[in-house]
């Protein structure tokens, strides 16, 4: 099999910052960072920004804010780095934290670093040579179910991420607070993410417990063995938090999008989910069910939740694209998203169901 481990390229030229006040900052604290550094950077994404700094033989990962954005709850670099610090002696399936820098004058923006960890990552564009057969990729989505599991069975408290979040009512202040993201975002009439979102509403179920939840569980979020056993890591810690952990489940079936899906649903595809081999978003859930003894028979509203939340983000992101804040064409489709989304989940909704979305 090729090296299909995830590998960085050239620094986007908007994204870049000032690599040797970072290796200055850096050996005022810690060994190791002797040598001349390199700077690279991993992915397209929308969030945070991602980097690997080579020093030598040693490497390091970055994780910063993008310049001129300023939403605290989703780019504290410092929660984050706490984040990590607590589970890693605990779970074996997070990096190790290196350095937190709250101050904007050394980068630019706060960030913190990691060490790499170095494996496959799986997005919805499959490089060449890297084989996903069936068997391989049922291997991957079992090991990847069996992952969430896990956090959701950690023992938060102990960790001393007991004050991460604030579980009580936290079905209804995601409900109300995406709704009201949606708002301050909104730039069209989308009649679908309206409808979906009064749906969501007058469905609200009970809570049912909290534990640690991710918040943001995905293919691309993990890191899998290079020989595709399974996983060896988790990434993007950003939006964690303590809450339902049927919400977490929500959000991974969200991102799980199957090969018998309705063309709707593929315009948004985030990983080969949609490949042979690979649990259907039914299967996830009953797996997941066995593994934590939840109960997941309301699966439904926290799939069409997770959706809304996506077609918020979707909106968000097209709101900057609007308001001039990007040039980048990439956002300038969202929309289309925001009412991909919706209407998808709508179907769900109007089905009954999370799967057979086609008939």
């Amino acid at each position: 099999m090729a090296d299909s481990t995830d590998q960085p390229t050239a620094v986007r030229p908007e994204a870049s910052f000032d690599v040797a006040a970072l290796a200055a900052w850096l050996r005022a604290r810690a060994p190791g960072f002797d040598a001349e550094p390199e700077l690279l950077q991993f992915g397209r994404g929308y969030s945070n920004l991602t980097y690997l700094v080579r020093f030598g033989e040693r490497e390091i990962v970055l994780r910063r804010a993008p310049p001129g954005v300023n939403i605290k709850s989703a780019h504290d670099m410092g929660r984050e780095y706490r984040i990590l610090g607590a589970l890693a002696p605990r779970w074996p399936k997070v990096p190790r934290p290196v350095a937190h820098c709250d101050d904007p004058g050394v980068i630019g923006t706060p960030f913190y670093a990691m060490e790499r960890v170095k494996g496959v990552i799986l997005r919805a564009h499959v490089p060449d040579g890297l084989e996903l057969d069936a068997p391989t990729m049922k291997r991957v989505s079992e090991s990847t179910c069996d992952t969430l599991a896990e956090i959701h069975k950690l023992d938060h408290a102990a960790a001393g991420l007991g004050d991460l979040g604030k579980p009580q009512g936290y079905i209804e202040r995601q409900v109300r607070g995406w709704a009201e993201r949606y708002r301050k975002a909104r730039t069209d009439d989308v009649p679908q993410i309206e409808k979906l979102g009064a749906w969501l509403e007058e469905h609200r179920p009970t809570e049912s417990g909290a534990t640690l939840v991710h918040n943001d569980f995905k293919y691309d979020n993990v890191v899998l063995s290079p020989d595709l056993q399974g996983v060896v890591a988790v990434l993007d810690w950003e939006m964690a938090t303590i809450g339902d952990p049927l919400m977490d489940l929500g959000t991974a079936l969200g991102y799980w999008i199957q090969a018998d899906d309705p063309p709707v649903f593929q315009v948004t595809v985030f990983g080969p989910t949609n490949r042979p081999g690979n649990l259907t978003r039914v299967e996830f859930a009953e797996r997941w069910s066995r593994a934590t003894g939840r109960d997941a028979s309301n699966v439904l509203f926290y799939y069409a939740f997770a959706l809304f939340k996506l077609a918020v983000v979707a909106q968000q992101l097209y709101k900057r694209y609007v308001d001039g804040l990007t040039k980048e064409e990439r956002f300038a489709v969202m929309l289309a998203g925001v009412q991909a989304i919706s209407t998808g989940a709508l179907v769900a909704v109007d089905k009954g169901r999370i799967d057979g979305l086609s008939d």
